[in-house]
């Protein structure tokens, strides 16, 4: 992890601003390390120690990102005495150790104690870090969760679908195909908090039981398909050479900026043009447009499923069985539906369902960019729903202002996806 010392500014700032407002010292979220977070972080340090972040106060923060502690048991303690002295609670002690006996606490055992506030962030950029760090903390949150790698990225990031349910129906969704489009990787690690905390509460998801949806559906999210292209706009890249190779790239594509503008793999391969669904017909339209090399965005690449990212989607699709898929993208607050003339059996009623709960207008994808992305190769190859969701409006990556209406737009959307298969 990257030291940080007073002046900088950053995605990394907002992390640790995020850690130090939830250990009980709040700071504005706003990336500037300045003399607030530093009163910030030696108040919680304790004393007067060195204003910086480097190995060991990393170490210190990092439970308030990943949002748990370990504790050993002593004589004497209880579920009830914890909860209040490490800022927990009783229910969710005891849904993180499920196999511990309340009334029967071994000493010298280990418990996993969550800290009593929601994981996912709607106040901080995202990057491939703190997904990671959410993911953790939601496998230990809920054991009932699961995760699989599924690949890696050019930069050799996992890439880790999450999943939630043991019914027959499968379905799968996805987001950040595209690096500027991160917000969309906190939509759905906050609907797998939501609906991980309505199963384990024996509580409703958007009007529907949590529990029907977990025993009636599978449901697998890979919320991150770009990670080194998300972390290069972020700015936690962290690789010289790659960063220097992303902005030469860059460089023959004056009119994009950087890193704002970067849709790309960090090898400046579009990841969502990657897929064979007319992926020559793509070319021939993304050639046109002067997109003939790698690019910040709309690079097709050599040949279809070159990039390991792209692969690693397409090959885990083919080895499950979905009966539908989510694309999430930005921006345009519009769904997606059809690929040329394919119609399967109920994609349109689904589509205006999609509609209703949130919103947004449905329509064909524009000619322009109607070939070769995930949805296209899914409805192409299995004929069942698949959709691309473009949330939000403005220029990306969209701010995190706007994450809660987003949130809020999709839930039927993302709850629909399952019920809407019925």
């Amino acid at each position: 992890m990257k030291d940080l010392y007073p002046g900088d500014q950053g995605t990394l700032v907002q992390y640790v601003q995020l850690a130090l407002t939830r250990a009980g010292h709040p700071v504005n979220m706003d990336g500037k390390f300045g003399e607030q977070t530093c009163a910030a972080l030696r108040a919680f340090l304790g004393g007067e120690q060195l204003c910086q972040v480097e190995k060991p106060q990393w170490g210190l923060l990092l439970p308030y990102l990943k949002g748990y502690t370990t504790y050993q048991i002593k004589e004497g303690d209880t579920f009830w005495e914890l909860s209040h002295r490490l800022h927990s609670s009783v229910r969710r002690i005891v849904t993180a150790n499920p196999t511990a006996d309340p009334q029967n606490l071994r000493v010298g055992s280990v418990l996993i104690v969550p800290y009593d506030f929601p994981l996912v962030s709607q106040e901080v950029d995202y990057s491939s870090l703190l997904t990671d760090w959410i993911l953790e903390g939601l496998m230990v949150r809920y054991p009932f969760l699961r995760e699989e790698p599924i690949g890696n990225s050019v930069m050799g990031k996992k890439l880790t679908v999450l999943q939630i349910g043991e019914g027959t129906r499968q379905v799968f969704y996805n987001a950040a195909f595209h690096a500027n489009e991160w917000i969309t990787t906190p939509v759905l690690l906050k609907f797998a908090e939501d609906y991980a905390e309505a199963v384990a509460q024996g509580q409703q998801l958007a009007g529907v039981r949590a529990s029907w949806l977990y025993y009636g559906f599978t449901l697998s999210m890979l919320p991150l398909v770009n990670p080194d292209g998300v972390d290069l706009v972020a700015g936690v890249l962290d690789n010289a050479e790659y960063e220097n190779q992303a902005e030469s790239i860059a460089k023959d594509y004056p009119g994009i900026p950087f890193p704002q503008g970067w849709k790309a793999n960090i090898e400046g391969v579009d990841l969502n043009l990657q897929f064979p669904a007319g992926w020559e017909n793509a070319r021939k339209i993304k050639y046109a447009q002067g997109y003939r090399s790698p690019a910040p965005r709309d690079f097709v690449g050599t040949a279809p499923l070159e990039a390991p990212e792209s692969r690693a989607v397409y090959d885990y699709t083919v080895r499950n069985h979905f009966d539908l898929i989510l694309a999430y993208h930005t921006q345009g607050e519009v769904i997606y539906w059809k690929y040329l003339d394919y119609e399967p059996e109920n994609s349109y009623r689904i589509a205006r369902y999609f509609g209703q709960v949130s919103g947004y207008a449905v329509e064909e994808t524009p000619s322009a960019s109607g070939y070769a992305g995930y949805k296209d190769w899914f409805i192409q190859d299995y004929n069942k729903p698949g959709y691309t969701v473009e949330v939000g409006r403005g220029i990306n990556p969209l701010p995190m202002s706007q994450f809660e209406r987003i949130y809020a737009d999709n839930i039927g959307i993302l709850t629909g996806g399952m019920t809407q298969l019925v």
